[in-house]
């Protein structure tokens, strides 16, 4: 089309009627008294209601992204502080356990302690407390080193034992601390006696299963599976009636003159912590007497000590 041939005509409203300020006018008038009809007589609330309830499926509508993506962040964030929380449970429920095992471990040694101190009034000979430092590292030995030496009153061949029984004995003194030498060591020997038939022995380490062994026992010997092997005290070492091992088989054989007796021991040498160091017998024993000279050597003495030295 032309560009001269386009109407430059107002549209017919604008061309017709009030002008455009008489008609602001108006409805700027009608749009007050609607405001104040409505604030005074509710004109228009019943309009509004119905207006409202006809749009309110469309604004459920409008609001499901918007509560979708504000729900997917709180299922985030809370998802992601549920992680955090859960975290922090099992640590503090790792951190709880590890007290319990603790205090489970402090109540056993406690008890040890209590079982091993209520041993003491029982013995008739000094003893000493010591802890386990460490095993040997030897693989063809049982030795414990001990924080107890020579400084703190422990002697060579002193007895070591725990609440159990008889451990074994000290073989090594340092300053410091000393070796324990157990009584499982393929070394180790202790004189024992049967409780049931009194009858004494000799019990030897290095048996097979880490534990004790009874030799030299004649194949019809009174041993049962069971009985109980005490220290006997006759070596002047240990103190009689200590705990040392019980029997846990014996075999006899036919072609042979002697019976196998294996023991099981009354201490259990793992996991040791605590001990006590007693003193040998042979410390409290008096000293022995002086061998008496004959009547002619004292005489032959007490005559040269008259005549004085020779010149």
């Amino acid at each position: 089309m032309p560009l001269g041939t386009l109407d430059r005509t107002p549209p017919p409203f604008f061309r017709q009627g009030p002008s455009a300020l008489s008609k602001l006018a108006l409805c700027s008038a009608l749009a007050i008294f609607l405001m104040a009809a409505d604030a005074r007589f509710k004109l228009t609330q019943p309009l509004r209601a119905g207006l409202a309830t006809a749009l309110l499926p469309l604004q459920r509508a409008l609001l499901v992204p918007v509560q979708l993506a504000q729900g997917g962040g709180d299922y985030a964030r809370g998802l992601k502080q549920a992680v955090a929380t859960q975290d922090e449970l099992r640590l503090k429920l790792a951190q709880q356990a590890e007290r319990a095992a603790r205090g489970d471990q402090l109540a056993l040694e406690n008890n040890r302690l209590r079982a091993l101190l209520d041993l003491r009034p029982a013995l008739t000979v000094k003893s000493l407390s010591a802890e386990v430092m460490y095993e040997a590292a030897d693989p063809f030995s049982r030795k414990l080193f001990i924080d107890r030496g020579a400084t703190h009153g422990v002697v060579l061949g002193a007895p070591v034992i725990n609440e159990a029984g008889v451990l074994g004995q000290v073989t090594r003194v340092y300053p410091l601390n000393a070796v324990v030498t157990l009584l499982v060591d393929k070394d180790a020997a202790i004189p024992v006696l049967n409780s049931r038939t009194q009858q004494r022995s000799a019990a030897f380490g290095g048996a097979e299963g880490g534990g004790l062994e009874l030799r030299f026992m004649a194949g019809n010997a009174d041993v049962q599976v069971g009985d109980a092997l005490t220290t006997s005290g006759v070596d002047g070492v240990y103190p009689p009636g200590l705990p040392v091992a019980k029997v846990a088989r014996v075999d006899r054989k036919v072609d042979s003159g002697f019976a196998r007796i294996l023991l099981a021991p009354a201490a259990p040498v793992d996991g040791v912590r605590h001990v006590l160091v007693l003193e040998p017998l042979s410390a409290q024993l008096p000293p022995p007497p002086e061998p008496a000279e004959p009547a002619k050597g004292k005489a032959d003495k007490a005559e040269r000590a008259s005549k004085g030295p020779r010149k």
